[in-house]
């Protein structure tokens, strides 16, 4: 249980003495990170650490110890040389001193063909083991009684797709005893691993071919076919068929040679393997390579056929983007998206403060006008710094984009913070002037032109990341621009999101629309204060996606003895020093007991849960599924993006737009943003877009077609049919 259940747990206790309560399931369903372990299960893949140690820790020997991959059906791993694609498993051990891991004794894997290609991996389930070396001089620690043995493992998992996953062992080895449960598994595995041959082999080189001659195999096996798999990568045609023969006790081959050869091995060692109903028997033979490899083709990640569409479309790029979107059609751009954000749910709470004053001060032209002007220049003057910082930190290195704010965790709080106290103001439980001094309310009143300026600047830090039609296209735009121009489109933007309410406090017959003031305001004011705490909602949900379920009940924690202390100050006389004091105390111990949780972010990011269609996007994953032959949907979103809750709740999970993707065969990926990766970062920014959402459809052979931000039915089924 961690300190934040715990102390959760006691505030909960105390709440319900107080008022009586009879419910305990709230807070108790908060659940604390898991600890490590030696079993890690995702949807594809049971992992588990083992270890084989039937005489204990003893000097000077050697323990097993290995990682077992139970596969579910169709899925697989990979071997030491993954073929045409893949990636093997990799262990990263961390040991105690005196304690030294070896290299994974592979055991022989299979050919697994998909399509055109084919790779080497293992299906069902395969122990990957690995000796430990205890040295002559190891001690354990001091009462020890165990040897902790901690991993951390990576691997790709495929099907027709493939998913990189990872997990983190511990396991604990008895120093004294037997641990030998799993000696059968490890004895498997390691009668799989390939047996070193003595004989003579050689790899001639012959123009496109390698011929292959093995010496030193058991006289049982002459006649026999064997499997033959090249410990190198990237040297043969794997798919290809190859010829194989027996002279006497030497087999020999005939392989093609990879036209995208990328090594070029004085050595090769050759796995040779013959199955039966027992198992599989392996033989290493460390060949010698004889004559001159051939000139090494580029080395290249996808298809030659994908990677010339590629190269095709990065030429046209700079041509395509300055014919089709010119420095005026960006500000224009900008202009209307700066409109449609006033539309956003994540502005309007905010502007209705500002109608409210309007309509309070309906005689008042003069105060219009200035408060008008004051807040079109918070939202110039915000979204301009906004655009000057992203410039700059883009310019330093970093793979930022447009909303990034909100990808952190402190900001989200004191947003949240912020609206708590705006939303209770509207509600009527306080009123600022009785909480500030008098200097301040005074100097407050007197300056209602620095009020409109902050609203204009609190709007913006709210709307930005409410990426709107129009302005995606705009903003990627920009940060390619120089200095400059870019701060003109990012200004296009604050003026159109500033224009109706600045032609509302310089054009009467605007002004004129707004309703009479009188007793209606009082209630359309405590309305007002829903939308707020609906924002509240929203904000404390994204940090939830950052910070994981400990950060958001921890922020919700702080919101409510933070509300409490401004109800306190509410009181008159003894009470509230009384109340005040207590208040202020029990918010001091909140923060000191959970704060911490806020801005912790989670041990590892969130990934997208697999349903069977969504993906978790990876780097690369796009090029290897394309090449495969296979088209691609990704969808670059983020938690605190409204656009893309809303398309995804919609046009994204439409029945006609799946099915239409299951018909084609489209790999669904989906790029989560909302904590901060800069590896999406670049990939967004490479697609001409500066921020989410970004919907992209890829097919060999073609450019990638981004799509609209705010997506339609229509739009995506006629990309879908395009394929």
């Amino acid at each position: 249980m961690t300190a934040l259940q715990r102390f959760l747990r006691l505030l909960l206790a105390i709440t319900l003495v107080a008022g009586g309560a009879s419910s305990t399931t709230a807070w108790g369903q908060i659940v604390s990170q898991s600890s490590l372990t030696n079993v890690v299960s995702t949807p594809r893949v049971r992992a588990e650490l083992m270890a084989q140690a039937p005489d204990g820790v003893v000097p000077g020997q050697s323990v097993w110890v290995g990682l077992q991959l139970q596969h579910q059906p169709h899925w697989h791993t990979y071997w030491k040389n993954a073929g045409d694609s893949g990636l093997p498993t990799q262990l990263q051990w961390t040991l105690p001193a005196g304690v030294t891991a070896g290299d994974i004794a592979w055991p022989v894997p299979q050919k697994i063909r998909i399509g055109t290609l084919a790779n080497y991996g293992y299906e069902g389930t395969v122990l990957l083991p690995v000796p430990l070396t205890i040295a002559q001089n190891f001690k354990p620690a001091l009462f020890a009684s165990n040897l902790e043995v901690k991993l951390k493992a990576s691997w790709l998992v495929c099907r027709t797709e493939c998913i990189p996953e990872d997990g983190e062992f511990v396991l604990e080895i008895p120093l004294k005893g037997s641990t030998a449960l799993n000696h059968s598994l490890f004895d498997a595995a390691l009668a799989a691993h390939p047996k070193p041959l003595a004989g003579d082999s050689q790899v001639e080189i012959s123009g496109k071919t390698l011929k292959v001659s093995v010496a030193g195999l058991p006289a049982a096996l002459e006649g026999q076919t064997l499997e033959f798999f090249p410990e190198t990568p990237e040297v043969i045609e794997t798919a290809a068929p190859f010829t194989q023969a027996w002279h006497g006790n030497v087999w020999t081959a005939q392989v093609p040679i990879s036209s995208e050869r990328s090594n070029s091995p004085a050595l090769m060692p050759v796995v040779l393997a013959t199955r039966s109903g027992t198992g599989v028997t392996g033989y290493l033979a460390e060949a010698k390579v004889l004559g001159n490899w051939p000139k090494v083709a580029a080395a290249a990640t996808v298809s030659p056929a994908l990677n010339a569409a590629l190269q095709a479309n990065a030429a046209l790029a700079p041509a395509s983007t300055t014919s089709t979107l010119t420095l005026t059609a960006a500000l224009l751009g900008a202009l209307l998206g700066g409109l449609i954000l006033n539309l956003m749910p994540c502005v309007f709470p905010v502007l209705a403060i500002k109608v409210l004053g309007f309509t309070r001060h309906a005689g008042d032209r003069r105060a219009h006008r200035i408060g008008a002007l004051a807040y079109t220049a918070g939202v110039l003057v915000s979204f301009l710094a906004l655009g000057a910082l992203l410039l700059a930190l883009r310019a330093a290195g970093e793979q930022l984009g447009w909303g990034f704010q909100l990808q952190s965790p402190a900001v989200i709080a004191s947003l949240a913070v912020l609206f708590t106290v705006i939303g209770l103001n509207l509600a009527g439980v306080f009123e600022f002037g009785r909480l500030l001094p008098s200097s301040v309310a005074a100097l407050e009143a007197r300056h209602p032109v620095v009020n409109s300026f902050l609203s204009g600047a609190l709007v913006v830090a709210i709307a930005s990341p409410c990426t709107a039609p129009f302005m995606g296209a705009a903003l990627g735009l920009a940060v390619g621009l120089p200095a400059t121009q870019a701060l003109a489109v990012f200004g296009a933007i604050g003026v159109g999101m500033a224009l109706p309410y600045l032609a509302a406090g310089l054009v009467p017959a605007v002004a004129g629309w707004l309703p009479r003031p009188g007793a209606w305001m009082d209630v359309f004011r405590r309305l007002m204060a829903f939308p707020m705490f609906a924002t509240v909602a929203w904000l404390v949900w994204v940090l939830g996606q950052q910070s994981g379920i400990d950060g958001a009940g921890a922020l919700l924690a702080l919101l409510v003895a933070f509300s409490a202390v401004l109800w306190a100050f509410t009181l008159a006389g003894r009470s509230r020093t009384v109340v005040a004091t207590l208040s202020i105390a029990f918010f001091a111990l909140v923060a000191g007991a959970v704060g911490q949780y806020v801005v912790k972010p989670l041990a590892s990011p969130p990934t997208v849960a697999s349903d069977g269609r969504w993906q978790p996007w990876e780097p690369g994953r796009v090029d290897q599924i394309v090449a495969a032959g296979r088209p691609v949907f990704v969808d670059f979103t983020a938690a605190w993006c409204v656009t893309c809750q809303y398309n995804k709740k919609t046009t994204l999970a439409n029945a006609a737009v799946l099915a239409d993707l299951k018909a084609k065969n489209v790999a669904l990926l989906r790029a989560d943003w909302t904590r901060r990766d800069p590896a999406i970062g670049a990939a967004i920014g490479q697609l001409g877009r500066s921020g989410v959402p970004v919907y992209v459809l890829y097919e060999a052979g073609r450019a990638p077609q981004v799509l609209s931000e705010v997506l339609s039915v229509s739009e995506v089924r006629a990309a879908i049919a395009r394929l």
